[in-house]
Parts: C-alpha cells; sequence; structure tokens
C-alpha cells in the first residue's frame, strides 16, 4: 500500500508546491498579504493531508473504522451494488478537518471494484450515498463474510483515490486511499453483526471498533 510511514500523504504534495511557490513568489514582488495567505494556505493543505500512524484492533472478527469523522447513520439499509439485499449500515461523514487518509477495516481479499460518477452534493445528505460520485469495494474475509466500503465524495470532494486492484489481500489498519476536501464513507455489514457504535460517536480510522463479525 502507498503512503506508509510519511507524515504527509504523496497526493498533497502538488498542492503544497503550488502553495508555497506562490507565496515566496508574492514575497520577493513584495505583496506581503498575499504571500501570508498562501503559506497559510500552504500549512492548511499540510494540515489536511496529514498521515498519522494509527493502532489497529488485534482480532480477525473485529472491524474498525475506514475513517476519521462523526457517524451519521447507523441502522438497516439495502446495498443496492454487490449483495443486493438489506444489511447494516454505518456511514462516518468527514469534515475538512478531519484526516481523510482511509484505512482498511478488517483483513480481507478485494473480490470487486466499482467506480460511479455522479453528483457532488453535501456527503452528509442521505441521498449522497446513491447519487454522488463514489467507489464501492467488495470485500471478502478468509470465513467468507462479505464487507462492502464505499468512498463517497461530498460537495467539495472531487477526487476519490482507491490504491487496492480486485485480487489483493489487504489487512486490517493499512491505508488504502483517501477522499480530497471533505467526504464520507459507508461500510455495509451482515445483519448478525454486531454494531459497536451508535450515530453521533466520532471515530478514528484504523482505531476506533466499527462492529464485531459473528461468522
Amino acid at each position: 500500500m502507498k503512503n506508509e510511514g510519511v507524515p504527509i500523504v504523496k497526493e498533497g504534495l502538488p498542492f503544497l508546491g503550488l502553495a508555497l511557490m506562490a507565496s515566496v513568489a508574492f514575497w520577493i514582488g513584495g505583496w506581503w498579504p498575499l504571500s501570508v495567505f498562501f503559506l497559510a494556505l500552504f500549512l492548511f493543505i499540510a494540515f489536511f493531508f496529514r498521515n498519522p500512524e494509527r493502532l489497529a484492533p488485534v482480532g480477525a472478527h473485529l472491524v474498525c473504522s475506514p475513517a476519521d469523522g462523526k457517524v451519521i447513520f447507523v441502522g438497516c439499509a439495502k446495498e443496492n451494488e454487490f449483495i443486493k439485499e438489506e444489511v447494516q449500515k454505518v456511514s462516518i461523514f468527514m469534515s475538512i478537518w478531519d484526516v481523510h487518509v482511509n484505512r482498511v477495516p478488517i483483513d480481507a481479499t478485494v473480490k470487486n471494484i466499482k467506480h460511479h460518477r455522479g453528483r457532488f452534493m453535501a456527503a452528509f445528505e442521505d441521498r449522497a450515498s446513491e447519487e454522488n460520485e463514489r467507489n464501492c469495494m467488495l470485500l471478502e474475509t478468509a470465513k467468507g463474510v462479505k464487507i462492502v466500503l464505499v468512498q463517497v465524495a461530498g460537495l467539495v470532494a472531487r477526487r476519490i483515490v482507491c490504491y487496492p486492484n480486485v485480487g489483493a489481500f489487504i489487512l486490517k489498519g493499512q491505508r488504502f486511499g483517501l477522499i480530497r476536501f471533505g467526504s464520507r464513507c459507508d461500510i455495509y455489514f451482515p445483519k448478525e453483526a454486531q454494531i459497536l457504535v451508535k450515530k453521533g460517536d466520532t471515530v478514528l480510522g484504523g482505531e476506533t471498533l466499527l462492529a464485531e463479525l459473528k461468522s
């Protein structure tokens, strides 16, 4: 997986470079207010693309959060992409202040990936799960349990990054991608899974437990 052991993800480096060059150029040109503005922008971009280390919970049956943010939905919902039946769903909203590196929720094999073009409405809207630009990934554990993980673009987020390919075996806590500038992650569990979070909870990607699988 990419971006292991670096403080800022590589996807943020072009933005950092542009902001820094603009700040230096305006400083040399004597445009101090603009130089200070682009320096502040440089610092914000570095903050946004930060890439902290996380310690994933041990246990093949334990599912951790794929993202930092706030839980905005917990309940039953139909998964329309792969499973095509009603399961349990947890949705996590990532504001611009949250870490946007996404992490693998459980040791699994990537069985399928589908990317859909769509709208860019606010990611906390209920309809965003089905209407926004999104990347859907079907995971299957060693025991055959299927989990669907969906990266959803938001009002400002226009770029979804997903590293693994179909057939890859990925490990819990690994970085698997990110969504730029505010977004959402949906994760679908089997009905028999025990959900360990509730609406309104704040979670950390790669650390906070979301669910316990029963099989």
